[in-house]
């Protein structure tokens, strides 16, 4: 992997107020989310966001759907919502997009894909909440669309530590390097 091109970008992927308040987290958890984002704006690595939420009356929400048909019914995580705002400990810097997306994937409405090409970026580095969730469902679907992906195993949670484990150590590599945050910012020296 080229890290020095400029076509790699980090993900940091729904660590947003309504997701992370599931996590008992304390200071040291947000420790590698903040190093892998200092890291990449350090060596010139493009930081982008990645938020779920929906437009005002959730148009995007199938009442099938059994992961967001609750939220459309009980109300919040609309764009507009302190929820899906990115967390201060991770906050954007002017000129790091926020993408907005409709299901779990990164790549599911959000017109990330075009961002992605738009700036010639063909390497991912994945982070984010949870690992069972969007970084599984976006790593998936950038390995279908050819992208070179790297996931920072300590820069990921998951409710289910076992399932955080499986997936970083069986499934993961099949098609992703898994690293830890220290071992990639080594790289990027």
């Amino acid at each position: 992997m080229d890290l020095k091109s400029g076509k790699t970008a980090l993900l940091v992927m729904d660590m947003q107020q309504s997701i992370v308040a599931r996590y008992a987290m304390d200071e040291e958890r947000w420790l590698p989310f903040q190093t892998a984002v200092r890291a990449a704006r350090e060596h010139g690595v493009q930081v982008i966001y990645i938020r779920l939420a929906f437009r005002e009356g959730y148009p995007e929400v199938h009442p099938g759907n059994k992961m967001f048909a609750g939220i459309a019914q009980y109300g919040g995580a609309t764009v507009a919502d302190a929820g899906t705002q990115i967390l201060d400990e991770v906050r954007p810097e002017p000129g790091e997009p926020v993408v907005t997306k409709i299901r779990v994937s990164a790549f599911a409405g959000s017109g990330l894909d075009v961002l992605l090409r738009a700036r010639g970026i063909d390497s991912l580095v994945l982070c984010g909440v949870s690992t069972s969730g969007v970084v599984l469902s976006t790593l998936r679907e950038a390995a279908d669309r050819d992208f070179t992906l790297t996931v920072l195993s300590d820069a990921c949670l998951d409710a289910d530590p076992e399932v955080h484990r499986v997936l970083t150590e069986k499934v993961f590599p099949r098609q992703a390097e898994v690293l830890t945050v220290g071992e990639w910012a080594s790289r990027l020296l």
